[in-house]
């Protein structure tokens, strides 16, 4: 159910390369990462290309070992199922401090700790002892081990295909590649300019972005309901107000996070957000009716 919904959102959900543009230039690797159909494009010779894209897809491997909720011996899953997990190390520590930094800044409307919510809704059970156990603050991390309070677990996938993308696109900068796209469900570009076509569930194409040197994710709460619920789920007493939130920011980790913080955030208060998180660059709104706003 969850990579059936990371596929729509890659389509429909995200932006989405237009026809005709930049991104025509075909893909040079296309896979499934974390639950969405990915695509790394760049241009080169094979000789040069082929060893850059072998540690790339190695780089979004061991992501997907330490942060995947489709594989029961990722870190996360073996997290979630002890509450304790030994020894994290540095992909963990950066993942947490942005998710820290995204949660304190959006006032908990950013909160992976919702997995247990998810669970109930979509088995149809009484969704209010998985409410209970909702609450980032409670989480304990370091570098000695992370612990999850009793009934807890995490869902890294409001942050997780962010901090993918940017692990290949540092790969491939390591490899000297000026002009790239990656796409793990969210999108990093260098180079370009990428015209890339933001899309909302119920609209489809709404207009066009072009991205240059950085990253864009897109999330839109009713790309996939949990009976009268949106995947994206109440935090902190903030519910969903926007159909599709879209925001371009330096890295797509940060993107990605602030994409799924925002759909919660109102006219009133997406300023002060923005402000509070460095490196956000644009973040575009699509409301139920369809009417946009940029920030």
């Amino acid at each position: 159910m969850t990579q059936t919904r990371r596929r729509f959102l890659a389509i429909l959900g995200a932006a989405a390369a237009l026809p005709g543009t930049a991104q025509a230039t075909a893909p040079a690797w296309t896979g499934i990462a974390l639950g969405a159909e990915a695509t790394i494009t760049l241009d080169g010779p094979a000789a040069l290309t082929a060893p850059a894209l072998a540690e790339a897809v190695a780089a979004l491997r061991r992501v997907e070992r330490l942060f995947s909720l489709y594989d029961a011996g990722s870190d996360l899953s073996r997290l979630n199922a002890s509450g304790r997990l030994d020894r994290p190390g540095a992909d963990w520590a950066a993942l947490l401090r942005i998710a820290d930094r995204v949660h304190h800044a959006t006032e908990g409307r950013f909160d992976p700790t919702v997995q247990p919510l998810w669970r109930a809704l979509a088995a149809g059970r009484d969704p209010g002892p998985a409410r209970a156990a909702i609450g980032w603050h409670r989480i304990r991390h370091g570098a000695e081990a992370i612990t999850l309070d009793t009934g807890q677990a995490l869902t890294l996938n409001g942050i997780a295909q962010g901090y993918a993308t940017d692990a290949v696109r540092a790969v491939l900068r390591r490899h000297g590649f000026t002009r790239s796209l990656v796409n793990i469900g969210e999108f990093a570009g260098d180079g370009g300019p990428w015209r890339l076509g933001l899309a909302d569930p119920a609209q489809g194409i709404v207009l066009e972005r072009t991205l240059a040197d950085g990253a864009m994710a897109t999330s839109s709460p009713g790309a996939m309901t949990l009976g009268p619920h949106g995947h994206i789920l109440p935090t902190a007493g903030h519910a969903p107000v926007w159909s599709t939130v879209s925001v371009e920011a330096d890295s797509a980790t940060l993107a990605d996070a602030a994409s799924t913080a925002l759909c919660m955030a109102d006219r009133a208060v997406i300023a002060g957000i923005a402000r509070a998180l460095p490196g956000l660059r644009r973040i575009t709104v699509i409301d139920t009716d369809g009417n946009i706003a940029t920030f």
